[in-house]
């Protein structure tokens, strides 16, 4: 297994996720297509409306079809009881939607663990627990088939894909109404440094449309914050 997020980067990941819940999925995402990174994925959303961007430390689990026959430990369950404040549980159920690996009673550890969210590339289930618990889940869809005796958890803390992306364990993430972007956790200082300009230009950009600027010199590629030396791959 790789190293847990709590203790991959001591002290550091805490100032990182304040400045992404600063900013959005949008700004993220933008910034990654300038530096020519991967990480935004597409069709995971929102199974209730948070109102809030949520961020946070990656943490990974694989999940795998039920094969051995007798009882097994309920998926997630390892990695959420040693979650740490502000971890983002991540799934991998390779895109099932057929069958849930998150339910209600994984949110109640989960939020008293103080985990900032799931994501689930696959099928969740209990949203209306997460909701009444405050804990946004992101996911293909939601059904009501249970995980038992259907999958489990193959590992945690190891490389997986979500929506094509690899994504690791200490990697950073940040989600909200618009989608879900990934950022790996080598990129995450040039990521929000580029992210923060996006993000003020944009302001600027919004104020003049107010103030009666024309909309096509506005928004022209030229006005669009462009990578700096120091960010350039």
């Amino acid at each position: 297994m790789s190293t847990p997020a709590s203790t991959a980067a001591p002290g550091g990941a805490a100032a990182e996720v304040v400045r992404l819940r600063a900013l959005d999925s949008c700004a993220i995402s933008d910034a990654l297509d300038t530096l020519g990174l991967p990480g935004a994925v597409t069709g995971l959303k929102p199974m209730w409306p948070a109102g809030r961007v949520m961020a946070g430390v990656v943490r990974t689990v694989k999940a795998a079809p039920k094969s051995a026959a007798g009882p097994a430990t309920h998926i997630a369950t390892p990695l959420v009881a040693v979650a740490d404040p502000d971890d983002v549980v991540v799934i991998d159920n390779h895109g099932r939607t057929d069958v849930s690996c998150w339910g209600g009673l994984l949110a109640e550890a989960a939020v008293q663990r103080g985990v900032a969210g799931v994501i689930v590339d696959g099928a969740c289930r209990d949203v209306q627990d997460c909701e009444s618990v405050d804990l946004p889940l992101f996911a293909r869809t939601a059904v009501p088939v249970s995980a038992r005796g259907r999958i489990v958890q193959e590992d945690m803390d190891v490389p997986i894909q979500v929506r094509g992306v690899r994504v690791n364990s200490g990697d950073l993430v940040i989600a909200d109404r618009n989608g879900v972007a990934f950022v790996a956790r080598a990129e995450i200082g040039r990521v929000l440094d580029l992210a923060e300009r996006i993000a003020a230009r944009e302001l600027a950009m919004a104020r003049a449309v107010r103030s009666g600027r024309d909309v096509i010199d506005v928004m022209h590629d030229s006005q669009f914050p462009t990578i700096t030396a120091e960010a350039a791959p």
